[in-house]
């Protein structure tokens, strides 16, 4: 038994548009796919670099802002201390001349009051002369 002709003419028929399809619609088609598949390997690397330098930048600009609140709150401490030290300074020489005006007020003070008691006995004297005068029958 021959196998029948047209059994055959279908398997050529069958190959021969394997090939035409394959020449045809396959390797085009994978040949777009193989570019889309790279383009999104790509797009995927690009945006993998794009991340890594976007928190690179980002980790750079907290340790910009950490170093840069460090130097202003530095800055601040020393004005603190430096107010602290200007307010002491001032409440010193407050001090001080208050000292020396109450030192000078002490001098007046007990210059007068040396000044007023040596007025009260001279007045004192002077009127206990005039009393002894009065009750000794003298008049001035």
């Amino acid at each position: 038994m021959l196998p029948d002709l047209s059994v055959l003419w279908v398997i050529a028929l069958v190959l021969l548009l394997t090939v035409i399809l394959q020449q045809l619609f396959f390797k085009p088609l994978l040949r777009v796919m193989h570019a889309r598949e790279d383009a999104v390997q790509s797009a995927r690397s690009l945006a993998e670099r794009s991340a890594a330098e976007a928190r690179r930048a980002s980790e750079e600009f907290d340790a910009k802002t950490t170093a840069a609140r460090a130097a202003f709150y530095r800055e601040l401490d020393d004005m603190r201390h430096q107010g602290q030290e200007e307010r002491a300074s001032m409440l010193s020489a407050a001090r001080d001349q208050a000292d020396r005006e109450l030192e000078q007020a002490r001098v007046t003070l007990a210059a007068d009051t040396a000044q007023a008691r040596a007025q009260l006995e001279q007045d004192a004297r002077q009127l206990g002369e005039q009393l002894a005068d009065r009750l000794a029958g003298r008049t001035h």
